[in-house]
């Protein structure tokens, strides 16, 4: 009798929990609803679209084979592949000096040059570019430089190469840092009192040590570069790339078919790039044990001098690229009239109407910041803190990591297809700023998704273990616990999507219509017009505009934290 009375309790415990949850479930499944309709259902558009041809008839690989037959498309593969090699190779150990100046040595005003590398984040990608060919283009200030070491134009390959590693330095360079960081103190005293050498230290601890960093760092530089298009597209020149064959054939050939192949090549590097990293971030083993005891570099003034200077000369070369693009942006007119002048910035937002873009990019923002970081924290929390419906929430994770391996080019290209379809009830949102912003949350779903299960998995499920013995809903513990602990972590999600929807080119060039273009857009225009000096002007007021924001929501998490944190100084 006490074994029947024992399981019916526990059946009408397990109804109770079933009927709590549902709403979660739910939630869940509209999750995994929304993540297929704008993200699988464009992907598989592009597939569908490379076996068929212009009628819509299924042709299987015809359009592949007619592309490896076309040798300017193979140059363009070839060109991407040892571009980025390039650009890979160039970047890491720069990336991975700096890093290493930045934690083992006891250099000053590390703040400084940390902050200084960051600057590439907050502009267009192109803005470097704009940038060189005012250094060394036709009529740049070191022309004569560029010619004295053997490169006949910046235009092209040289251009794309020193642009790309201005651009993604700060994306290495971020990985590098956290890999060094990782360090246990007790290998490098076991070395000291062996005797061992500066130098077979660095060989046998350090560099082992950073090993999976120093992959990770190279694999999304490869891939940043191998899908970047602003650049290629402003000082590529007719050195051709995938990412703007793939603009040119199907904005300007209207061949969807070939461009759905080209697609699919680019997509191919990323989606192996990401695998790769995938496994080598399974073997990576913890370099910091409990007993582990941090690193503190000791004072050898020697050492410390030269990695200031070195630290001093990389920070030197990103304010000159920066520099260039804001002195060019208020000079008259290049190079013959040198003397200051807002000439552009009028052009650029009057004359041009950059400024409605402008206004669109921050409408873009803001929209992107506040659905996505609501979308990205409610969807991780539905995974890692309820129970039970363990096949949607298997679809949902594998779902909220695609889009890291998934080029915003390919994105926006799938965009084209599947809702653009005449017969998809959904086609009123092509052109529309809703589509733009669902299209940039969906591009950087992944960075903020992991962002939000880092601070999901710091608190003890004990929150909910006490909320579900209290029959307390799941929505109330988040609401009141939940929410307000994981607050920081909040304004960093919304922060990098702000950002990165105000920088944003790939993503969404494929998907605006002239009431819905955007500033980044804008200034892509600009240039094919000729108006280089009013398209830095824009890329200058984007970054202003990025670092306004970034100082807004650095003000705000100091508001939140005194007022949501403060359990952890026990007041």
């Amino acid at each position: 009798m006490s074994t029947i009375a024992t399981s019916g309790l526990n059946a009408r415990v397990r109804l109770r929990a079933h009927w709590s949850d549902r709403i979660a479930h739910v939630a869940l499944t509209l999750v995994a609803l929304a993540l297929m309709l704008f993200l699988a259902s464009p992907l598989t558009a592009i597939l569908v679209e490379s076996v068929q041809d212009a009628s819509g008839r299924f042709v299987a690989l015809a359009n592949f084979i007619a592309y490896a037959r076309t040798p300017a498309l193979l140059d363009s593969l070839w060109n991407s592949l040892w571009v980025s090699t390039l650009v890979t190779v160039l970047t890491i150990p720069a990336a991975f000096g700096f890093a290493y100046a930045l934690t083992r040595s006891r250099m000053p005003f590390k703040r400084l040059f940390r902050g200084i590398t960051l600057i590439p984040l907050l502009a267009p990608s192109l803005l470097s570019a704009i940038s060189l060919i005012y250094w060394f283009g036709n009529q740049g200030a070191l022309k004569a430089w560029l010619e004295w070491l053997g490169i006949a134009q910046i235009y092209g390959a040289p251009g794309i190469v020193l642009a790309e590693t201005f651009s993604v330095f700060p994306h290495a360079l971020m990985i590098l840092v956290t890999a060094l960081t990782a360090a246990d103190a007790r290998l490098y005293e076991a070395a000291d009192a062996l005797g061992t050498s500066a130098a077979r230290k660095f060989w046998t601890i350090t560099l082992p040590g950073a090993k999976y960093g120093l992959i990770s760092a190279s694999l999304v530089t490869f891939t940043l570069v191998i899908t970047d298009f602003g650049i290629p597209k402003v000082i590529g020149g007719n050195f051709n790339v995938l990412a703007t064959d793939v603009f040119k054939l199907v904005i300007g050939q209207q061949d969807f078919q070939r461009g759905a192949v080209v697609a699919l090549l680019l997509l191919t590097p990323a989606v192996l790039t990401f695998a790769v990293d995938h496994l080598v971030q399974r073997k990576q083993t913890a370099m910091l044990t409990a007993r582990a005891v941090p690193y503190r570099a000791k004072p050898a003034p020697l050492f410390d001098a030269s990695m200031t200077l070195y630290c001093a000369g990389v920070a030197l070369l990103m304010l000159a690229m920066i520099g260039m693009a804001v002195f060019a942006s208020f000079v008259s007119f290049w190079p013959y009239n040198l003397s200051p002048s807002l000439r552009h910035y009028t052009m650029g937002l009057f004359d041009a109407e950059v400024g409605e873009s402008f206004v669109n990019s921050l409408k873009l923002s803001a929209g992107t910041a506040a659905f996505g970081t609501a979308l990205v924290f409610v969807t991780a929390y539905l995974l890692e803190k309820t129970q039970g419906f363990r096949s949607v929430r298997g679809l949902v994770h594998m779902l909220a990591m695609l889009p890291m391996a998934v080029p915003g080019l390919v994105l926006g290209l799938g965009y084209i297809f599947f809702f653009n379809a005449p017969g998809n009830p959904l086609n009123g949102l092509y052109h529309t700023l809703t589509l733009l912003t669902l299209c940039t949350v969906v591009h950087f779903y992944t960075t903020g998704h992991l962002t939000a299960v880092t601070a999901l998995k710091a608190l003890d499920a004990e929150f909910e273990a006490v909320s579900a013995s209290l029959k307390v809903p799941f929505y109330k513990t988040f609401w009141r616990v939940t929410l307000p602990i994981c607050t920081p972590a909040l304004i960093d999600i919304a922060r990098y999507f702000f950002i990165n929807a105000m920088t944003t080119i790939s993503a969404v060039v494929f998907l605006y219509s002239p009431e819905t273009k955007v500033a980044s857009i804008a200034i892509l225009n600009l240039d094919e017009a000729g108006e280089i000096g009013a398209a830095a002007a824009m890329a200058v007021l984007i970054a202003a505009a990025s670092t306004i924001a970034t100082l807004l929501f650095m003000a705000l998490s100091w508001v939140v934290d005194r007022r949501t944190q403060a359990w952890k100084l026990g007041t």
